[in-house]
């Protein structure tokens, strides 16, 4: 199964605040909110959601193309990727901007504070996705991850134009859109990807009912936090999965990416919906402990281990099967 993961690449800037954001908040002055969070830690790693979703595959033994935009100080960055298995070929570099930056702060609750620079990214819509399928021979899912508006929008009709199943995940730029070109990721999309707050703000800016959003998708994919994750499809009744506890919640940030990443292996590796959430749970939670996006490592007797421990045995015996790492 080739998978082209289309999306953010970025440099992140990781901070931690030891408050709560909340505590500085004035009911009634939200109007003029101005405010300086004093950090105590800084962190800079690798992230951006197509770069994170590659990595988290390519742990699990998958080998993604990712398709981008980058500026010309990609070049340690695409070195770490390759040497973690994932193909960097059609990754487009400007000759002119920066590679994109997420600056985010997280406080003692897990909330967060984030920014985000484009840069290159803003020229992944000159990426055609013909010439990808064309040079790998084929795509069997294209994954049109949170990028610049116009190329989320380009590469889903490409691949609606090229017969290629897709995967929706609009996440941070649902904000962003309007309703027309939200409905445009959607409908027809073979998995579409939200958390539950996206849910909500997907149906408000499509318009659409519940019912409709799953009539038009194959499978609708809601993150539920610590309460585990959804899945609904038109004709089935909801299947519900238990997240998989953590030791320590370190840093949310590229949970949900590590999510995506897990749920996709499985689906390449032909395991069922529940099973795929199984494993993208416990690919979240690895995320979850670990500070950055992409410093979370996978064994294939620890995946075993945490499946078996929070879904039972049977589950674990049929994703270890599968597992090549």
């Amino acid at each position: 199964m080739r998978i082209a993961v289309t999306g953010s690449i970025a440099t992140d800037h990781l901070m931690v605040y030891p408050g709560r954001f909340t505590e500085h908040f004035i009911s009634d002055h939200l109007d003029t909110v101005s405010l300086s969070f004093l950090v105590d830690d800084l962190e800079v790693r690798r992230g951006g959601v197509a770069a994170n979703i590659s990595f988290g595959l390519a742990q699990l033994g998958v080998s993604p193309v990712l398709v981008g935009a980058v500026g010309k100080d990609f070049d340690d960055y695409r070195a770490w990727l390759v040497g973690h298995g994932v193909d960097t070929r059609f990754v487009r570099v400007s000759p002119t901007r920066h590679t994109s930056r997420f600056l985010c702060t997280t406080d003692l609750d897990q909330n967060q504070i984030a920014s985000f620079y484009a840069g290159a990214m803003q020229e992944a819509r000159e990426i055609a996705l013909a010439p990808v399928a064309d040079g790998l021979g084929g795509l069997d899912l294209v994954v049109v991850a949170p990028n610049d508006p116009e190329a989320m929008v380009r590469h889903t009709a490409e691949a609606r134009a090229l017969g290629l199943p897709f995967a929706a995940d609009p996440s941070q730029q649902l904000a962003r859109m309007d309703g027309e070109s939200v409905r445009s990721l959607v409908d027809g999309a073979k998995y579409l990807f939200t958390n539950e707050y996206e849910n909500v703000l997907l149906r408000q800016s499509t318009g659409w009912s519940a019912d409709e959003v799953v009539g038009r998708v194959g499978a609708w994919i809601t993150t539920l936090g610590a309460e585990g994750v959804r899945v609904e499809r038109s004709g089935h009744p909801p299947v519900t999965v238990a997240a998989v506890p953590v030791e320590e919640e370190v840093d949310p940030t590229g949970v949900g990416d590590a999510f995506r990443a897990g749920f996709l292996w499985a689906t390449w590796a032909r395991l069922g919906l529940e099973r795929a959430c199984q494993v993208g749970c416990t690919i979240a939670a690895a995320a979850l402990e670990s500070i950055g996006t992409q410093e979370y490592k996978l064994s294939r007797a620890g995946v075993a281990d945490r499946v078996a421990r929070t879904y039972g045995g049977e589950a674990a015996a049929e994703i270890e099967s599968k597992l090549r790492i």
